[in-house]
């Protein structure tokens, strides 16, 4: 594809990473499996090098299947270069310990994703980094909080579970001025609905097993990166943690990536109506939804983003435990899992006051994230509409 030409998110996804006259015609790039890679001859063998990305080298680094998936995501989500990693946590991981020693100390917003939260309190505090938690709606206040040896933010907006907007090029200007980079976990949007390197992240990380695969059946995980000095940093260090997604996973991821345009279309549309009809519900105290125009963060999802996912939470007023299982314990179409992004529409009963340290939650209701998938809008309302019911009989 010509990347000279301006062409719009949804040509661009049908047509990044893909070298059809490469591949005799064949519209989707193949799927090629490789251990070894063989070198002609001493000088080749001599001269081979992991780098740059792209080079056939050995097949832990990746094959031609797993390069073009980079070169098309890197494109879609406006960065210099991506690299896929077998999970989500993978990729968090990774990105955090390329640019972290002992000693550092790092920001990470208090509404991130528990993984993240984990590997914090666990391995980066074992080994000597210094763990600070922030309030995710500072904005440029968080300046205060940085320090001469502060070398990462942790950004994810909007946040994991409560879903708070942050003002990421706020924190980027302010990280920017003390030599700091600024990390985003771009999940929520997937490559589609925000453009992080416009709002001055230096790395955007995904779990690709949501929105990019689509179809609950891939775990990967991406990062990528705004300058070819991070993106090498990177690549380092996945080199050194040995990790690696096989040709498959990929295979599949780019099948999912040439649908994901019409797939977040989709999850927008029927998200909204489903976050509206929950508002007009007395069983709901709030519905936690950037989209909606009284959302505290609707201003900056406004300027920041085209579109919203499918993801949010609403909170129901208080209610006993054996209340909420019959209510979720028998929905016909919303099933219960940790993961979303898929087709299929999902509830997640969750705890934020488990999480937090910088910040509490003191909703006295039941918190539920939701992923709105693909059915049909009517037949999830009525079935939402069906364990409400069930709210008043256990």
């Amino acid at each position: 594809m010509s990347t000279d030409k301006n062409f719009k998110s949804s040509t661009r996804l049908v047509h990044a990473g893909r070298r059809s006259s490469e591949y005799h015609g064949v519209v989707n790039p193949p799927v090629l499996h490789a251990s070894t890679i063989l070198f002609e001859n001493l000088d080749a063998l001599e001269k081979a090098s992991p780098f740059p990305h792209g080079n056939s080298f050995y097949g832990r680094h990746g094959t031609p299947t797993r390069y073009l998936l980079e070169e098309a995501i890197a494109e879609l989500e406006g960065g210099h270069a991506t690299l896929c990693l077998s999970s989500g946590v993978a990729a968090i991981t990774n990105a955090i310990l390329a640019f972290v020693k002992p000693g550092d100390h790092v920001l990470i917003t208090d509404s991130t994703y528990f993984p993240t939260r984990n590997l914090a309190n666990t391995f980066l505090k074992k080994f000597g980094v210094d763990v600070e938690y922030y309030d995710p709606t500072l904005g440029a206040d968080i300046a205060g909080l940085i320090r001469d040896n502060t070398t990462i933010i942790w950004c994810e907006s909007p946040g994991s579970l409560t879903f708070e907007m942050q003002d990421i090029p706020a924190i980027a200007k302010a990280a920017h001025a003390k030599n700091a980079k600024v990390l985003l976990d771009n999940t929520w949007a997937s490559p589609t609905l925000c453009r992080p390197f416009e709002m001055g992240v230096d790395v955007s990380v995904q779990a690709g097993t949501k929105y990019i695969v689509g179809h609950s059946d891939v775990m990967m995980g991406t990062i990528t990166t705004a300058t070819q000095e991070d993106f090498v940093t990177c690549k380092k260090q996945v080199i050194l943690s040995g990790d690696s997604i096989g040709p498959d996973d990929c295979y599949l991821a780019q099948r999912g990536l040439r649908t994901l345009n019409v797939r977040m279309r989709q999850h927008h549309e029927s998200g909204l109506a489903i976050a509206k009809w929950l508002q007009t519900r007395p069983e709901v105290s709030r519905v936690l939804h950037p989209g909606l125009p009284d959302d505290p963060g609707h201003a900056i999802w406004k300027r920041d983003f085209i579109g919203a996912s499918g993801l949010f939470s609403f909170v129901l007023h208080p209610i006993t435990r054996a209340q909420l299982a019959n209510m979720v314990d028998h929905m016909d179409l919303f099933g219960m899992g940790f993961s979303w992004g898929g087709f299929e529409s999902l509830l997640l009963p969750s705890d934020p006051k488990k999480i937090r340290t910088a910040t509490t939650w003191d909703d006295p209701g039941q918190l539920v994230r939701i992923h709105v998938g693909l059915e049909d809008t009517d037949d999830l309302i009525a079935d939402l509409a069906a364990g409400f019911e069930r709210l008043k009989t256990a």
